[in-house]
C-alpha cells in the first residue's frame, strides 16, 4: 500500500491546467471527497468556491492552503437542503468571480436503518440533502452558467448493489442517476453537460465511521481487509484523489461529448 500511495501521489501531482480561467463551485467541499475535488480543480487552473454547511474552520483551512499555493479560492456557507440557500450561494459566487463555469454537487449524508425503523424525518432529511440539494443547487446555478458549462452530481455504487439496511440512502442516490439522465437533453440545448459519479468504497472519515455497517451481519467476524479484497477487483478502497481525477475529466473539454451518464468509480465492484 505504501508503494501504491507513493506512485499515486506522483501521478496526482502531474496536472494539465485544462481548467485554466474556469470558475468552479464544489458543494460539501471542506473535507473528504469534496476537498479532494476542490483541490484537483484548483490544481487544474480553476478558481474554486469551497462550500460548507456549518463548520467554517475546515473550509477556511482548505482555502488558506490553496491560496498559499497560488490558487484562487474562497469559502461560502450554504445549506444545500434549502433551495433559498442554493440561490444565495450562486449569487454570492457569481458576484465574487463574475460567472460560473463548473458545478460539482458533492454534499450528501449517509443513512443506515432497517425498514421498520425508517421514519418520515429520516426520509425527509436524506432526500432533502441527497436529492433535493443536488436538484436545487443545479437549478440555482443555471442562470449563472455560461453555455458549454459542466455539471457533475454525486450518485453512489449503492444505487446498483445490495447493501444490508441501506435502502433509503441507495434510493436517494438512484434518484441522482435518474436526474442526470433526464436533465441531459434539457441542458444540452445550451451545450451544458451533466453527469454523475458513483464512487465505491473510498478512504474518507465518513467511510471509516460507517465501514462496519457495510458488512452483512453474517460476515461480521471476517477481517475488513478480507471483505474488501473479495468485493472489488482491485482489492482496495479508492483514494479521494482518484474520485477527484474522474471529476476533473468530466468537467473538462475532454469530456465534451459525455452527458446524462453515471460513471462508476468502484475498483471493479464484484
Amino acid at each position: 500500500m505504501a508503494a501504491f500511495k507513493a506512485a499515486a501521489n506522483l501521478y496526482w501531482g502531474e496536472k494539465t491546467m485544462r481548467l485554466k480561467d474556469k470558475i468552479a463551485v464544489v458543494t460539501g467541499s471542506s473535507r473528504g471527497i469534496g476537498k479532494a475535488i476542490a483541490t484537483r480543480l484548483a490544481e487544474e487552473g480553476a478558481s474554486v468556491a469551497v462550500n460548507y454547511r456549518q463548520n467554517a474552520a475546515p473550509a477556511e483551512e482548505l482555502v488558506g492552503e490553496l491560496v498559499a499555493r497560488g490558487f484562487k479560492a474562497k469559502a461560502f456557507c450554504a445549506d444545500v437542503s434549502h433551495p433559498e440557500d442554493c440561490h444565495d450561494l450562486m449569487k454570492q459566487v457569481s458576484e465574487e468571480f463574475q460567472r460560473i463555469d463548473i458545478l460539482v454537487s458533492n454534499a450528501g449524508v449517509e443513512h443506515f436503518a432497517p425498514l421498520q425503523e425508517i421514519t418520515k424525518e429520516d426520509f425527509d432529511r436524506v432526500f432533502a440533502i441527497n436529492v433535493g440539494g443536488q436538484l436545487f443547487v443545479t437549478q440555482a446555478a443555471l442562470p449563472y452558467l455560461s453555455n458549454g458549462s459542466r455539471i457533475v452530481l454525486t450518485s453512489s455504487i449503492s444505487a446498483r448493489i445490495s447493501i444490508f439496511h441501506h435502502t433509503l440512502y441507495a434510493a436517494s442516490k438512484a434518484a441522482v442517476s435518474a436526474m442526470v439522465l433526464n436533465l441531459a437533453p434539457e441542458l444540452g440545448e445550451r451545450g451544458i453537460t451533466i453527469n454523475a459519479v458513483a464512487p465505491g468504497g473510498t478512504a474518507t472519515d465518513m467511510a471509516k465511521e460507517n465501514a462496519h455497517k457495510y458488512t452483512h451481519p453474517a460476515l461480521s467476524d471476517l477481517p475488513p481487509e478480507i471483505i474488501m479484497k473479495t468485493n472489488t477487483s482491485l482489492q482496495r478502497l479508492a483514494q479521494p484523489e482518484e474520485i477527484a481525477a474522474v471529476v476533473a475529466f468530466l468537467v473538462s473539454e475532454d469530456a465534451a461529448y459525455i452527458t446524462g451518464s453515471t460513471v462508476a468509480i468502484d475498483g471493479g465492484q464484484l
